[in-house]
């Protein structure tokens, strides 16, 4: 014979230990996300749900929006907020960011320690238009009895 027969060859043994190799990159990758991102971001949004159910009247906030205020009057789901004097926005609880050391606001000035001026309001040009027309019929009425007297 010229072609020899092809005999197998006797099976490995089983590698357990190389499938739990196999995973331990994964259970590596799991931890490190645990430790670095998964963990820190439940503990931020833990603070911030207490800060959140401690706000009370008086506290100086910012919002997510960027907008600095005192607290006027708190709900269980909204939060009044005093922008200006006379200015007051209604925001979500959830939506205020920080909470602000008290008398934080009153140290904050515009830029250059200038006040800022109140804005005075012109009026329009119809306005303008209307008032000169209300003008010229009363000076009309005014002078209509003078000629009439001359006429006489």
């Amino acid at each position: 014979m010229l072609i020899s027969d092809a005999f197998a060859q006797a099976a490995a043994p089983a590698q357990s230990d190389a499938s739990l190799l196999s995973l331990l990159p994964m259970v590596g990758i799991f931890i490190l996300f645990y430790l670095l991102l998964i963990r820190p971001q439940s503990k931020r949004a833990k603070e911030h749900k207490q800060m959140v159910e401690a706000l009370q009247r008086g506290d100086e906030v910012i919002t997510n929006g960027g907008i600095l205020g005192v607290i006027i009057n708190v709900s269980e789901s909204y939060v009044i907020v005093e922008i200006a004097p006379t200015i007051e926005v209604t925001v979500l609880k959830s939506s205020v960011q920080t909470l602000l050391p008290r008398g934080t606001l009153k140290s904050i000035e515009p830029r250059g320690g200038k006040t800022q001026k109140p804005k005075i309001a012109k009026p329009s040009a119809a306005e303008t238009n209307q008032v000169e027309e209300t003008s010229k019929v009363a000076e009309n009425k005014d002078t209509e009895p003078e000629k009439d007297t001359e006429k006489k």
